[in-house]
């Protein structure tokens, strides 16, 4: 799903609604954690939810699932994500997430995270992943 944004730079209310919003569409029968995740990139936002499988390994995350939107909509830059979870306390992405995240912004990414009850969390990808392998180590 794409949307215009409001604005650039900041991991604002209305990413944060896009997220819980691809968190109902989640697909998660086995782990019942739904996750949905909105990201800016080129002034729209793409979002996404997670969707499980019976073989685990096949299973995609939200975040990546949102990453992927951008790109196929001609994207490179992410601007802003945030992510919605059905727990209490607001919940990070995984390690895989942040590395994708990683490959398509820097440390200083805007990230909000937003828990089932409303509550959120700003902080930055290089918060959440300070040593982040990336182009310069090829």
């Amino acid at each position: 799903m794409t949307a215009r944004a409001p604005r650039r730079g900041s991991a604002d209310a209305a990413l944060a609604r896009a997220a819980r919003a691809a968190r109902k569409r989640a697909y998660a029968p086995y782990s019942r954690f739904r996750v949905g995740a909105a990201v800016r990139a080129g002034g729209a936002v793409h979002s996404g939810c997670n969707i499980e499988n019976a073989s685990y390994g096949l299973t995609v995350c939200a975040e990546r699932v949102a990453v992927a939107a951008a790109v196929a909509a001609g994207a490179r830059r992410i601007e802003a994500v945030a992510v919605a979870s059905g727990t209490d306390e607001p919940t990070p992405p995984c390690g895989m997430c942040l590395q994708t995240l990683a490959e398509f912004a820097g440390p200083e990414l805007p990230v909000r995270l937003v828990g089932a009850r409303g509550g959120t969390l700003d902080t930055t990808l290089g918060e959440l992943l300070p040593r982040a392998f990336t182009k310069r180590f090829l």
